[in-house]
């Protein structure tokens, strides 16, 4: 049995990997939100929901006790200091397999008009702290994933492919339920891709900017 950690937890992406981690039967999930009331019906004798700020130390240290995976789904302007704190928290506590959602651009990855494009949506406050937390993370002694996503939609459907950092990031866009599918891989083999930083597209939707834009 894995014992999984959901940061952010109430995220969408976080919402659909949990739907998908129950039906694996081999783990027991602790989600990890702010506002606990908003999932209290999620609880389980398999999940457990708990009330938590990653913007705090102790909080994080607290929900990790025997957590064998920590998937953080975080977000907001205050990115870096959440993701200082998960890697105290983490070191202090011994937990080393966290699985990080990050966005595509944080390397200047995304080649030609898309990249441009992207920098202009995403430029200005949003970029420069995702780039900053992922910086946070791949310094640690973690046996981290970081995942970036092309632009994200809603679809039903899960069709992705990867790249590695170092290399052009392909494709506009890709599901939600695509980033949950790969997270629910790593929770399931958590030695897939330690160390590494995957940019997630689906396939064949390279252009100029998503297709709804």
């Amino acid at each position: 049995m894995t014992n999984v950690l959901i940061l952010g937890a109430h995220g969408k992406i976080a919402q659909l990997a949990t739907d998908m981690l129950k039906k694996t039967k081999t783990t027991r999930l602790t989600l990890f939100l702010r506002n606990a009331q908003r999932l209290a019906d999620a609880a389980s004798d398999q999940v457990t929901v708990i009330d938590g700020d990653a913007g705090q130390q102790a909080d994080l240290e607290k929900a990790m006790a025997g957590i064998d995976v920590v998937y953080a789904n975080l977000a907001g302007s205050n990115i870096e200091d959440q993701a200082k704190n998960v890697v105290a928290a983490m070191t202090a506590t011994g937990v080393k397999r966290l699985v990080w959602i990050s966005t595509l651009g944080i390397y200047d990855e995304v080649p030609g008009a898309y990249g441009k494009w992207n920098h202009q949506q995403l430029d200005g406050g949003y970029l420069e702290t995702y780039a900053a937390a992922a910086k946070v993370i791949e310094g640690s002694d973690l046996d981290y994933t970081v995942i970036r996503p092309a632009w994200l939609s809603n679809h039903d459907e899960i069709n992705y492919e990867t790249t590695q950092k170092g290399e052009a990031f392909k494709g506009t866009e890709v599901s939600r339920k695509s980033i949950a599918d790969l997270v629910t891989k790593l929770v399931a083999d958590p030695s897939q891709h330690v160390r590494e930083s995957l940019g997630v597209n689906k396939p064949n939707t390279d252009g100029d900017k998503p297709a709804w834009y």
